[in-house]
């Protein structure tokens, strides 16, 4: 059975439950409130649960898209995934060398008197279009992307002209999220509907998961924490996958370390030599 963070037993609770241990502060600890910092903790660790008792099987038919890409000349680019965690992907200490940024921006400026009401309909959508067309992405390559509602019109057709392209996406998200929102993508349909492999990031709808007194609704989101844990679960995943079949990944390590420049140049070298 799944357990949300509305159902994990909070922390405190257990230890109150089991600890002989005895407070000696000043101030009453049996009787003080559980602090905001411990709520959050006991809601991360619900959906860290959530993903061990629920996504690890996602989590495997992802490292094999990835997999499959990199032992057959494809790529492996990371997009936007939301509030910049798809950083923690590339060019990481400890992470591998294949993972690859893929950006696009169009910028125009071609102002019409507003009496004119000219509208450019479907621009953004468009943008998307020509950028994966003129992209170095090609069939084959895999393609990581994220929108935590699932309902917004970029994350959506990203994924559906990347899949025409052939290219494989993985697409993280919150199922209970999006089930209560509507799609803003004129086909009408979630990024969870649209990918290959859609991880559920165990983010409740609104994304925040603690009440604070004075405040009218919950705060303190947890997709931020859950999608960069579901990155690093399915790179290892890789890694270990690639490492037992004899062809191991290159990988980075701390650039801080003695040798650190020396050692980004060989993994680098490496990687354009092979393509993992």
């Amino acid at each position: 059975m799944s357990h949300r963070a509305g159902n994990f037993k909070p922390l405190s609770r257990i230890l109150a439950k089991h600890s002989k241990i005895e407070c000696h502060l000043p101030v009453n600890c049996a009787r003080r409130p559980v602090m905001i910092s411990q709520k959050y903790l006991d809601a991360v660790r619900g959906v860290l649960t959530h993903l061990e008792q629920t996504q690890l099987p996602a989590i495997e038919r992802a490292a094999d898209l990835v997999v499959h890409a990199l032992t057959h000349r494809g790529v492996v680019y990371c997009t936007e995934i939301g509030h910049g965690i798809q950083g923690d992907f590339v060019h990481r200490a400890g992470g591998l060398a294949a993972v690859q940024h893929f950006s696009y921006k169009l910028d125009l400026t071609e102002k019409s008197p507003q009496c004119f009401n000219r509208q450019a309909p479907d621009r953004d959508l468009e943008t998307i279009r020509f950028a994966v067309q003129t992209s170095n992405l090609r069939a084959g390559d895999v393609l990581m992307l994220g929108s935590v509602s699932g309902k917004n019109r970029g994350p959506v057709e990203l994924a559906l002209t990347c899949r025409a392209k052939g290219v494989k996406t993985i697409g993280l998200t919150s199922v209970a999220y999006s089930r209560q929102v509507e799609s803003l993508h004129p086909s009408g349909k979630k990024l969870g509907e649209v990918v290959d492999v859609a991880i559920d990031n165990g983010a409740p709808y609104g994304d925040a998961v603690v009440e604070i007194p004075g405040y009218a609704h919950k705060l303190l989101p947890v997709s931020g924490v859950s999608c960069a844990v579901i990155g690093h679960m399915l790179w290892g995943r890789v890694m270990e996958k690639m490492a037992a079949a004899g062809t191991p990944a290159t990988v980075f390590q701390s650039l801080n370390r003695p040798t650190g420049v020396e050692d980004l140049k060989k993994a680098e070298q490496q990687y354009n030599e092979r393509g993992y």
